[in-house]
């Protein structure tokens, strides 16, 4: 508990206990008033001011008003009972500010649990970075004053504060409360690092590649201290419900104070005026609406903060919602579904090339194959795709950037540029057509990339992905999960996008594509689906921006680390697991379950107790349970948005 929060208890268990013992001391009249005045400004002094704050405001109708008016209500109509010889009220309108505070303290209680997942996201912030100054000494400055290219030191147990690239040593990383995980991941000599993550063993160099404000971390946190903005719909219904309904019965309980004891008196009978007053103070507090105010923004926050602590992050409650009722979900292939982890297979070059390299001087030792796999790596090194990476893996040597000029890459289609004087062009079958190039078409399953060397077709290499173990899994679970159709875009050949889609049982593939057609082929979909039906895009977040930006809901996968992602999509899986959308669905049903859970029962608990408070037939300890009984249930119930079952 907090120290606000110990007090609110201290001033409860002490306004109980006064409350307990007046009932046994045998006074009446103004006396009885003063000494129940003592515990109901102990408890309530603070509702009080709130209540009048607000009038001088012009908010006045909201909780706060009503358990004002509700319980001074009772104690004046106390008053007026004991000057007529009965008994007073004085016990209820205290008991109603008690109950009223007990509730109000469970739910910030409530609320403090369910921001610990939150609170734990934001442990990644960093305090400080060291940095060695000229004699090698280290110091400790903000991460903010850490310029791009200053050389940090990361020692065992700290937390990298600043992405960047290792220089020097060698670790395992915690990277759990970035993704969920708890497995921890090694680094060595000229890997990128992020920041957020935690230094288990060894001293790392780490030299910086971003500043503080454009890092992992900022850019996490940031994402998560504004997931608030964004409201659900079921959020901005209840907040505008919450604006006529309050008014409203305000009203409903100031003419069912006035208007029977008007009546009576014109039929001629007795007015009746405590009677109605009693009832409509009842009224009162049965109408307040902390259940559904207070419990569905809580289940909204509960649901991202469970989302949170297993490396899901969701933009705003309006995403969680949209994803409950997600039944299309199209995927890119690449780095999504497939590990993007490429290798070269086949390296096969034509008869006219082979021959043409033996021919060359100083090439004896160097076979057509190895020349074609040389100027391919030569020509796609500037690029940071994994078909690039994996051409440059299989070339196996230091790439010297002076062999290399005038780099045009073409979206899509591949790279041109000049290796040792030379016209390389290297990519897929589009771009060998564009040149006008006939090339050789092979049925093989891959991707193929096709090598043009001084506008001359030179050959091909053949280069496989691997499937994610997880991803056939993942596409059942969503199936299971009530959606209606799975689809794979990709901008390889037919024959791979087909062996990929049957490995994984998805329901249409679609090969071939430009970024643009990407889009296109969701617009298409778009168009084919309900309209209270969401479609979800899925992506690695390095090239899909635009796709991610036109779904209903962009979801970034294994983007730890990529800022692309994090601006574009609004959900972003953390790490490279497909499981991890069909749990985000799960978690974003169950919260809206949850949500209409609590919405029909406090709706039909007080409509109920409203219509017998109106008759007579609910005093107020009734009242008290519908408004602070059923709010404590309510948010029991929403407090369960926390549990996630990551299985």
């Amino acid at each position: 508990m907090t120290k606000k929060q110990k007090k609110i208890l201290y001033r409860i268990l002490i306004a109980a206990v006064l409350m307990v013992a007046l009932h046994f001391v045998p006074v009446t009249g103004y006396l009885r008033f003063a000494l129940y005045l003592v515990p109901y400004l102990i408890i309530g002094y603070d509702i009080l001011r709130k209540a009048v704050l607000g009038i001088s405001h012009g908010e006045v109708f909201d909780e706060n008003f009503l358990m004002a008016v509700a319980t001074v209500g009772a104690m004046l109509l106390g008053i007026y009972n004991e000057s007529k010889g009965l008994e007073g009220e004085f016990a209820e309108g205290v008991a109603v500010m008690l109950f009223y505070q007990i509730g109000e303290l469970f739910q910030a209680v409530a609320v403090g649990r369910s921001r610990k997942n939150i609170s734990a996201l934001m442990d990644i912030r960093p305090d400080y970075a060291n940095v060695e100054d000229e004699e090698g000494n280290l110091e400790q400055v903000d991460p903010d004053e850490v310029e791009v290219g200053t050389v940090i030191l990361v020692q065992p147990g700290e937390k990298v504060p600043i992405d960047g690239v290792v220089i020097e040593g060698n670790s395992m990383l915690n990277t759990s409360a970035l993704t969920g995980e708890s497995v921890p991941r090694q680094v060595g000599l000229g890997e990128e690092i992020i920041s957020g993550c935690v230094n288990l063993s060894g001293l790392l160099r780490i030299r910086t590649t971003k500043e503080f404000g454009d890092s992992t971390v900022s850019k996490i946190l940031d994402l998560v201290e504004n997931s608030s903005m964004k409201k659900a719909r079921t959020e901005n219904f209840i907040t505008k419900f919450a604006r006529y309904y309050t008014p409203g019965v305000c009203y409903s309980a100031l003419a069912l104070a006035v208007l029977p004891p008007l009546i009576n008196l014109i039929l001629g009978n007795p007015a009746g005026w405590s009677t109605w007053i009693i009832r409509a103070l009842t009224f009162l507090v049965i109408s307040c609406p902390c259940a559904l105010v207070i419990s569905i923004p809580l289940s909204f926050f509960g649901g991202i903060g469970g989302a949170s602590a297993c490396g899901i992050l969701v933009k705003g409650s309006n995403y969680l919602e949209a994803l409950a009722q997600t039944k299309y979900v199209v995927f890119d292939k690449t780095g999504t579904l497939t590990k993007g982890v490429f290798q070269v297979t086949r390296v096969c070059p034509v008869a006219d090339f082979a021959e043409k390299t033996e021919q060359e001087a100083g090439a004896a030792q160097q076979t057509a194959a190895e020349r074609l796999l040389e100027l391919a790596a030569y020509a796609e090194s500037y690029s940071n795709h994994p078909i690039s990476k994996s051409l440059k893996e299989a070339y196996g040597k230091e790439i010297h950037s002076s062999r290399v000029s005038q780099v045009e890459e073409i979206s899509g289609h591949g790279v041109k540029a000049q290796v040792d004087g030379m016209d390389v062009a290297a990519g897929n079958g589009r771009l060998m057509e564009s040149l006008r190039l006939p090339y050789e078409k092979t049925e093989q399953v891959g991707t193929v990339v096709h090598v043009a060397v001084d506008g001359t077709y030179a050959g091909y290499i053949l280069i496989a992905d691997v499937v994610k173990e997880q991803s056939r899994e993942a596409i059942a679970a969503l199936k299971a999960a009530g959606v209606k159709e799975t689809v794979m875009l990709t901008g390889d050949g037919r024959l791979t996008a087909e062996h990929v889609a049957e490995q994984l049982g998805l329901d249409q593939f679609r090969s071939e594509l430009l970024p643009a057609d990407k889009v296109a082929a969701v617009e298409a979909l778009l168009e084919q689906k309900g309209a209270k039906e969401k479609l979800a895009f899925v992506g690695d977040g390095i090239n899909d921006a635009p796709v991610l930006s036109r779904a209903d809901i962009g979801v970034a996968m294994g983007a730890l680390g990529s800022d692309a992602a994090i601006e574009a999509a609004d959900i972003v899986l953390m790490d490279d697991n497909p499981m991890k959308l069909a749990l985000a669905m799960r978690i974003s049903r169950k919260c809206l379950r949850i949500v209409y859970e609590n919405i029909v029962f406090a709706l039909t608990i007080k409509a109920a107790c409203l219509i017998l408070g109106a008759v007579g037939l609910a005093n107020m300890w009734i009242a008290i349970f519908a408004d602070v009984g059923v709010m404590v249930l309510a948010v029991l119930n929403a407090i369960r948005c926390l549990k996630v079952k990551a299985d």
